[in-house]
């Protein structure tokens, strides 16, 4: 029986009259986003019509889920709004905080060993509020839920940018900050910004290398990484007849690199087999029975652009594999053309690593098909020239290649199977062949490539692709390669050609594990007590932000102007930062670190205002936080792109900055501050952000009569006397100026709950 069977029952049984309630209202065919979102509205059964882009909603999701390092500052903060337990399904996944360096083995138990602490109280807090618990080991978050909790129709928010992973089922599945968390846990509405609708049509046929990787990194070519934004992409057409459910997944969680709210696919045969094979035919049965509802109607698929505000279509007999990247996920290579591009950018020719795995790629299909090509190199006596490491997305998957003999023939080529974990994929690499900085190139099947993020080296130039194609290219050992058409020597001098991969999407034996790694929580929990002590480093209960004091913001100083590329990473670098996600004064140590001086050009260097010389970013902000002085951070374009950290929101709101300022801001990275309680603005014109000067003192007036729809006014008095003032836009609606009126959401909620 699958996990919350109740629940998903109560869903099944209200959706058909919401749906219906909805269709009258709009009087109009509806798509699958539509359905889902207006059968999971705070209201109940829908009496209102919402304005796509527009119109900012109160929506009751189904369930929540949890990472580890997001874990710890969403329930620590949890603890604080007053609740004996959750209100809805929820759960946490120790995934992130286990470093790959030596084998799954050694990693997890060294994990074990360093974050005893943290781990200890995830299952302690865990345990008294009524949260399942996966320990460490279990899988990466996004697999487990995919395997055990994602249901058709549902709708749920997880604490990971990459939770739209679950759209694969036909889920409404969107990454939150941890406060957003927090909201749902507590009984409160979650609220939204009506996305708007891209409808992309997939027609033709996947065969031979092209994979459902390959659809997303076109997906990602065309709408770039802020294309998404604000909207979800809604998948149709005959060319799901030939994509499993694992690799809709696949499409669904990288979707979150064009910054779309969310990605999802209509319920079909292909999700009904999923959901059997993974042990909960009870809920393929339930949703086999509603299934009507549970994709777009037939004329919106049949006249798309009367329903989408946006269609691509996309013919997947035409579509070749490709690579994205360096450094950005939207920067598309098709294979015929690396060596041409390669040699044309100077990109490192020398392939040294190839990463199979993470959260993106690691279901039986995808390591079926890498196996295949891994075989192909046993039998054609091909040597492995770079470095390859495979990691099985979840403790099910692990068990079930284990015993199928894939992990043999991985064994045999010299891969190493890392822990079922993020590992490399989020910066947990202890890579010591690049700690010299050298220039070198890896190809993975991650989601994800900014520059340091998978081994803290900027010289590393990471693309994104299929499994596929990772170990393709790591058979070869060089960018320059196209694996469709170039031929390679084996060890007798051979010339060779690798064939196409073959993959099996459900393991014939069924899929098995020995131990999941599940602790479910006690009954009772009120007599259970979570103990945080004074002292920890890795851990440290959280006093509430201060409210707002009625006054216009004067006299601040500039922090920092971020030039360029400025994404979560950036702005709270994880890796070996990841040990302080729990502890809010030590993580901000790291406060935009990465993030590049527009008046230097270097990183984590600005200058201090109160005494004129150059310090560290949180230094600086330190410094003046300390003499009472408020700071502001100025940003380009879709500043806080990337992961859902709500640390990067968490970490200013400590350290005294009051005001983030910027061309434009991705959308979750906006909502953590403002659910911090910061002033999240852009600039009215564009073109203002060139006139901030690294003396500036700031101010931003109006805010007496801060209002929805009413712009503010910034000024800026320049060190030479000179002043130049300007409006700034913000999306704030009602509610969001009382969490920036209380000092955080939270604030509101704990003053509610007393």
């Amino acid at each position: 029986m699958a996990f919350d069977i109740e629940m998903i029952k109560g869903f099944y049984e209200k959706l058909p009259g919401r749906v219906e309630a909805a269709k009258k209202l709009l009087n109009r065919p509806m798509t699958l986003a539509e359905k889902i979102l207006y059968s999971h509205l705070d209201e109940g059964e829908p009496k209102h019509v919402y304005n796509r882009g527009g119109s900012y909603v109160d929506f009751r999701p189904d369930r929540v889920a949890m990472q580890d390092a997001t874990a710890q500052m969403a329930l620590l903060q949890f603890m604080q709004a007053g609740k004996p337990r959750v209100a809805v399904p929820s759960t946490v996944h120790c995934d992130h905080l286990i470093q790959a360096k030596d084998g799954a083995e050694k990693d997890l138990e060294e994990a074990k060993y360093t974050n005893q602490e943290v781990y200890d109280f995830l299952s302690t807090v865990s345990n008294k509020y009524g949260i399942g618990f996966w320990k460490p080991g279990a899988g990466i978050i996004h697999q487990v839920v995919l395997e055990n909790y994602a249901f058709p129709g549902g709708m749920m928010i997880g604490t990971d940018s990459h939770t739209p992973n679950a759209g694969g089922l036909g889920m409404i599945a969107i990454g939150v900050g941890g406060a957003d968390a927090v909201d749902v846990m507590a009984d409160m509405p979650w609220e939204l910004k009506f996305p708007k609708l891209i409808g992309v049509k997939l027609t033709g046929r996947l065969s031979g290398w092209t994979s459902p990787k390959d659809v997303i990194l076109r997906v990602a070519d065309i709408l770039t990484v802020k294309g998404g934004t604000g909207a979800i992409v809604e998948y149709f057409g005959e060319g799901l007849e030939s994509m499993s459910a694992t690799g809709r997944a696949t499409i669904c969680n990288m979707g979150a690199e064009i910054g779309a709210t969310t990605s999802t696919f209509g319920f079909d045969e292909h999700t009904a087999e999923y959901l059997r094979q993974t042990g909960r035919a009870d809920v393929a049965e339930l949703a086999e029975a509603a299934s009507a509802h549970l994709t777009g109607d037939a004329e919106v698929y049949a006249d798309p652009e009367k329903y989408f505000d946006q269609v691509i279509e996309i013919n997947l007999s035409e579509l070749e594999p490709a690579l994205n990247g360096p450094f950005t996920p939207d920067l598309r290579t098709p294979v015929s053309q690396m060596a041409e591009s390669a040699a044309r950018n100077d990109w490192p020719l020398n392939l040294e690593a190839g990463l199979i795995g993470s959260c993106t790629n690691s279901s039986y299909e995808d390591i079926t098909r890498a196996a295949s090509i891994a075989q192909q190199a046993i039998d054609k006596k091909l040597k492995v020239k770079a470095d390859l490491l495979i990691t099985p997305g979840s403790e099910q998957i692990y068990y079930t290649i284990k015993r199928d003999g894939l992990l043999e023939i991985f064994d045999k080529i010299g891969a190493t199977v890392l822990a079922n974990a993020c590992g490399p994929c989020i910066g947990q690499w202890n890579r010591e062949s690049v700690k010299d900085g050298h220039k070198n190139s890896i190809v993975t099947s991650f989601n994800r490539n900014f520059a340091k993020r998978n081994d803290g080296n900027p010289n590393t130039y990471a693309f994104v692709a299929s499994p596929d194609m990772v170990m393709a290219y790591a058979i070869a050992g060089k960018l320059d390669f196209d694996p469709l058409h170039d031929e390679l020597v084996n060890e007798d001098g051979e010339k060779v050609m690798l064939e196409e991969p073959k993959g099996i999407v459900f393991p014939p034996k069924g899929f098995d594990v020995d131990d999941p790694g599940y602790q479910a929580p006690a009954e009772d929990g009120s007599k259970i007590e979570v103990v945080v002590k004074p002292d920890s480093q890795r851990l440290q209960l959280l006093k509430p932000f201060e409210p707002w004091d009625g006054k216009d913001f004067l006299g601040m100083k500039l922090l920092i102007k971020a030039k360029g590329k400025c994404t979560t990473d950036h702005i709270s670098m994880a890796g070996p930062w990841l040990r302080f996600r729990g502890h809010l004064e030590n993580i901000s140590q790291n406060l935009l670190i990465g993030a590049v001086n527009y008046f230097n050009g270097e990183t984590n260097k600005v200058k201090d205002q109160t005494d004129g010389t150059y310090k560290p970013v949180p230094e600086a902000a330190k410094s003046y936080r300390d003499k009472g002085i408020g700071s502001v951070v100025v940003g380009d374009e879709n500043y806080g792109e990337g992961s859902s950290r709500e640390h990067a929101a968490m970490e200013p709101r400590f350290l005294g900055v009051k005001v983030i300022l910027v061309r434009s801001f991705a959308r979750i990275h906006e909502t953590n501050l403002k659910k911090q309680g910061m002033l999240a603005l852009t600039f009215a014109n564009k073109a203002d952000y060139d006139k901030v000067l690294e003396d500036d003192t700031i101010d931003v007036v109006g805010l007496k009569d801060f209002a929805p729809g009413k712009p503010l006014t910034v000024i800026l008095h320049h060190a030479d006397g000179s002043t130049d003032e300007f409006k700034a836009n913000h999306t704030y609606n009602v509610s969001q100026i009382e969490w920036f009126k209380a000092g955080s959401a939270l604030n509101l909620i704990r003053s509610k709950n007393r």
